[in-house]
């Protein structure tokens, strides 16, 4: 069987790693020649800390495809996207197509595959949704657009919590096309959360032991994380001030880390909202509580060692959501919506809405937690077996 899975921005890469382990083990285990896998990378979201640093920490192969797409609007990047993949399909005619999450890669390489002919019987490719089934029901976030066009023209759609299952079936979608088989971001997650524990994170931001430190010196509570991306936030000026001045509650008592993408720090300078944090210099200085301190974007290591060990996550990402209640740490969503309710009703996390009061009351009651670390249903690192199980009982083409 010939296997093309595709990627695009920085969360597929957690998405498909384990499924790319599971092809390794089963052609070196059982028949060396029974997969025949192809990895597509977009290049939508490329920058060497963005992306290389995440082939590197989660021993995926060099693409075998790199499409070169880079950023540009929606409009613009996905037409660049489909013409080149096209190319690409039908160079190599894959029995499946995997696709994972919800960035416009992905709905424009189902489109395609969707579309396309191998000859003149008409084959094409199975499509193989993985994180099928969310929804956050806010038709104004371009992730929830690809996430419904995309489950439309899969034709194996791969659910990561039970909510997915009740959103497809009010869809139509038919029910033998839906499997759950619980989330591969886990699965990431749980192969690699020891190994986090040797990254050098800790030490190069004055964290070490999970306790920061004031100007004098004294020890003071331990750190909290920030990440922000979403448009919504980041792009409007009151809409960004808000959270700022809504984590006043956190930041006066933590540290603040905040790995900041080239955008969002673009439009920090632009807005003038700097005086709300500490640049990044390079050095090892302990940061102070009271302010928020950027740093670069981080590889998927770091990253998961600061999130361990962190009192508390604020963020607007998805992924991070089901990370912090894997890891049972509180996470406080500034966002109105979540399209992973099982973070709210069986993991860590609260959606604290945008507006600074809210997320000032979100902070308190989220300081206050405890947590019991059950992760939700099938969230038991084997998400990707059962996969590739999946895709290797299919038919070797699809009309």
């Amino acid at each position: 069987m010939k296997i093309m899975s595709v990627v695009g921005a920085r969360p597929n890469f957690m998405k498909i790693a384990p499924i790319i382990t599971a092809i390794r083990r089963r052609t070196t285990e059982g028949d060396p020649g029974a997969i025949r896998h192809i990895l597509v990378h977009t290049g939508q979201h490329y920058d060497r800390l963005m992306s290389d640093s995440f082939f590197a920490d989660l021993n995926l192969p060099a693409p075998d495809v790199h499409l070169g797409v880079g950023s540009g609007s929606h409009a613009s990047q996905t037409a660049d996207i489909m013409a080149k993949f096209e190319a690409v399909l039908l160079e190599h005619q894959p029995d499946v197509l995997v696709v994972v999450g919800d960035v416009n890669s992905t709905v424009a390489c189902a489109l395609v595959a969707a579309k396309i002919s191998f000859g003149p019987d008409g084959t094409r490719p199975l499509i193989a949704h993985v994180e099928a089934g969310l929804r956050s029901f806010d038709r104004t976030m371009p992730e929830e657009l690809n996430r419904i066009l995309t489950d439309q023209l899969s034709d194996l759609l791969f659910v990561t919590e039970e909510s997915g299952l009740v959103n497809l079936a009010r869809e139509g979608v038919p029910a033998e096309k839906v499997h759950f088989v619980g989330n591969t971001m886990i699965d990431t997650l749980l192969a690699y959360k020891e190994k986090a524990d040797t990254s050098a994170i800790l030490d190069d931001l004055g964290l070490r032991n999970g306790v920061a430190h004031n100007g004098s010196g004294r020890p003071v509570a331990p750190y909290a994380l920030l990440t922000l991306h979403r448009p919504a936030n980041v792009d409007d000026r009151d809409a960004f001030l808000d959270i700022l001045e809504g984590l006043d509650e956190v930041a006066r008592e933590y540290a603040v880390v905040f790995p900041v993408h080239p955008r969002t720090r673009n439009r920090i300078k632009e807005f003038g909202l700097n005086r709300y944090f500490l640049p990044d210099n390079g050095s090892d200085a302990a940061i102070p509580t009271g302010q928020i301190r950027m740093i670069d974007p981080l590889g998927y290591l770091d990253f998961l060692c600061l999130m361990k060990r962190a009192r508390v996550v604020v963020t607007d990402s998805g992924g991070i959501q089901e990370e912090t209640t894997c890891l049972g740490v509180p996470c406080i969503t500034v966002r109105e919506n979540t399209e992973r309710p099982v973070t709210v009703t069986s993991g860590t996390n609260v959606l604290a809405g945008v507006r600074r009061e809210d997320i000032r009351k979100a902070a308190k009651s989220q300081l206050h937690r405890t947590f019991t670390n059950e992760a939700p249903v099938k969230w038991d690192g084997n998400a990707a077996v059962r996969i590739l199980d999946i895709l290797m009982s299919q038919p070797r083409s699809h009309e």
